[in-house]
């Protein structure tokens, strides 16, 4: 779908003066002595800021574009010419989920066209020189419509599904179509791991050895319901590092990043290609990308352990369960206010449609629309949650002993990632999902909380 909003420019102040930090220091704080060297710090700090004037640039565009489509009538102008093409095919106006379906798709291949270079930008500018891209161009040209057919094989039929619903449920039927994208976000969170995402990246059982008893035996300890655990091969496309786990009820699995691992991401060895056919080879083709451009990343497995502690304390702590139930009550409440609204006629004439009304365009208009004020509140008010989130989850690993793992784990992971720990009050509060690395370091050495 095209999209008005940009990344920086609704928060412009805070990213102003979060720039204006990366700028002006150049020299690693005193209380920062101990854990990071001057050249990592460095490092960051340029990493950081061209990573915030790409991202002003790049919100300053999409601003700019979402003014001109609304200026220019740009969406009914795409309407009247899905309609043009399914007339061709032989489907009239009165087929409206027909005609808002080539609408959505040529929305989004219009974004994806006009996104495409500021993916390829900072792909292959930013972050190849600052060593962490991976990708030749043709795996990434691959990769992006591979991920295109996989959206619109997923978005266009469930968009034609919730249509129909809303059409034929009456007048109850935001609670009819509130139900169904609950069971689509189900589905999709269920299948995602298994069957989406190995379409993009190669995922292998962890080999049988220390580490994966280790990690059998802290599940066990916890009671949380592993049945398996995958190493992904996130190398051949960024060095950056990750750790997640997945699955409902008695099916649970945990996902490592290969670039998480110390001895096991093919970056720390130099010159070595693990062996691979078709997109594997390509990704690999060009000689420099397997030489290693962050020397001995990655965790000791003590500290994969103490990071793993940390994830599974979400699961403990119920986080991932109140976000669901988060996430669904807004959802309801955000159907429930398009079916008070949708009837207005003044709000489809004020966006250019005077003689229709297709119910599509009235989804577009009132949730990227006019909830634009409510998704921005929401959007800080679960930031500020996320944060608390994740001082628990820390607690927690700090709980199974593991504080002076995770703690040296953390001060790794950012400056594998080259994350800039200084921040502007204002834009930490506003932008970041994790607490700063500071913070996070001296809730884990200071007194335990209750």
């Amino acid at each position: 779908m095209m999209n008005y909003s940009g990344p920086c420019i609704n928060q412009h102040t805070f990213c102003l003066s979060q720039r204006e930090i990366y700028r002006s220091t150049t020299h690693v704080p005193t209380e920062l002595g101990k854990i990071m060297d001057s050249e990592t710090f460095e490092k960051s700090r340029l990493y950081q800021l061209d990573k915030s004037n790409f991202g002003f640039w790049s919100g300053l565009y999409s601003e700019a574009e979402g003014t001109l489509i609304l200026l220019l009538g740009g969406i009914p102008f795409l309407w009247k010419v899905s309609g043009i093409l399914t007339a061709r095919f032989g489907f009239g106006p009165e087929y409206e989920i027909s005609q808002s379906l080539v609408f959505l798709m040529l929305a989004t291949l219009f974004s994806a066209l006009t996104g495409l270079p500021w993916s390829l930008y900072n792909t292959f500018v930013i972050e190849e020189k600052h060593g962490f891209n991976q990708q030749t161009l043709g795996f990434f040209l691959k990769d992006a419509l591979k991920k295109f057919a996989v959206t619109q094989c997923i978005l266009l039929p469930v968009t034609s599904l919730l249509l129909y619903i809303i059409k034929i449920g009456g007048d109850y039927f935001f609670i009819y179509a509130w139900l169904f994208t609950l069971i689509v976000s189900l589905i999709l969170v269920t299948i995602y791991a298994d069957y989406i995402a190995p379409l993009f990246d190669k995922f292998t059982p962890l080999p049988d050895g220390e580490l994966k008893s280790e990690i059998e035996s802290m599940a066990k300890s916890i009671c949380f319901p592993l049945t398996k655990v995958y190493v992904v091969e996130g190398s051949k496309r960024s060095s950056h590092s990750n750790a997640y786990f997945y699955g409902f009820f008695k099916n649970k699995r945990i996902v490592l990043f290969d670039t998480l691992l110390e001895d096991y991401s093919p970056l720390n060895k130099p010159g070595e290609k693990e062996p691979g056919t078709g997109e594997e080879n390509e990704a690999a083709g060009n000689e420099s990308k397997s030489k290693p451009k962050n020397k001995k990343q990655g965790c000791s497995n003590p500290e994969v352990l103490a990071v793993l502690g940390h994830e599974l304390g979400h699961w403990k702590l119920g986080h991932t369960v109140k976000n669901i139930v988060i996430s669904q009550m807004n959802s309801f409440l955000c159907f429930f206010l398009f079916a008070v609204l949708i009837g207005r006629r003044e709000l489809f004439m004020a966006f250019g449609f005077h003689d229709t009304q297709p119910t599509l365009i009235g989804l577009m208009i009132i949730f990227q629309f006019i909830f634009s004020p409510y998704n921005e509140l929401l959007s800080f008010c679960l930031t500020v949650l996320s944060r608390r989130f994740e001082f628990q989850a820390d607690a927690f690993a700090r709980s199974m002993g593991r504080s002076s793992e995770l703690y040296s784990a953390l001060i790794k992971l950012n400056k594998d990632n080259l994350g800039f720990p200084v921040a502007d009050w204002l834009f930490s509060m506003w932008h970041y999902s994790h607490p700063p690395l500071l913070e996070r370091l001296r809730a884990l050495t200071g007194p335990k909380q209750d």
